[in-house]
């Protein structure tokens, strides 16, 4: 007696609904995820022996780095250009140049950097200026 054999039905692993999870996965890991790009200039601030002034709540402080690069409340410039800080500036201070502005400069950024800083300010017609120092480590 011949028997006939049963065909072997093949054994495969269904991935869709692991490729749905995946898929979920990384939406969620895309949503809950922020992407903040930090861009901090490194200042090593010149040394003064004068009277510290409290910080204001609402001024407007311009970094400028040993390298010559500015930033307007810690957002970078793309270029050192006078016309790209001026334009900053006035967007930050939405044109209200009655605000106190802040320079903050590495002691060795050139001097050139920290005139066209402060020649933008003046073009603007900001005229409560301050320079930031850290105080002397030095007691006389």
């Amino acid at each position: 007696m011949k028997f006939r054999r049963q065909a072997q039905a093949e054994v495969s692993v269904n991935l869709t609904p692991l490729i749905d999870v995946v898929f979920l996965l990384l939406i969620f890991f895309m949503v809950s995820t922020t992407f903040n790009k930090e861009t901090h200039l490194s200042i090593n601030l010149p040394e003064s022996s004068g009277v510290a002034l409290a910080r204001q709540s609402k001024q407007v402080e311009i970094t400028v780095s040993r390298a010559g690069e500015f930033a307007v409340n810690g957002q970078s410039l793309v270029n050192g250009k006078i016309e790209t800080l001026k334009t900053a500036l006035a967007e930050v201070s939405k044109g209200d140049s009655k605000l106190p502005l802040v320079i903050t400069a590495d002691a060795n950024a050139s001097y050139q950097a920290v005139v066209t800083a402060m020649d933008a300010a003046g073009q603007l017609g900001f005229v409560n200026l301050s320079m930031t120092t850290k105080k002397d480590t030095e007691e006389p």
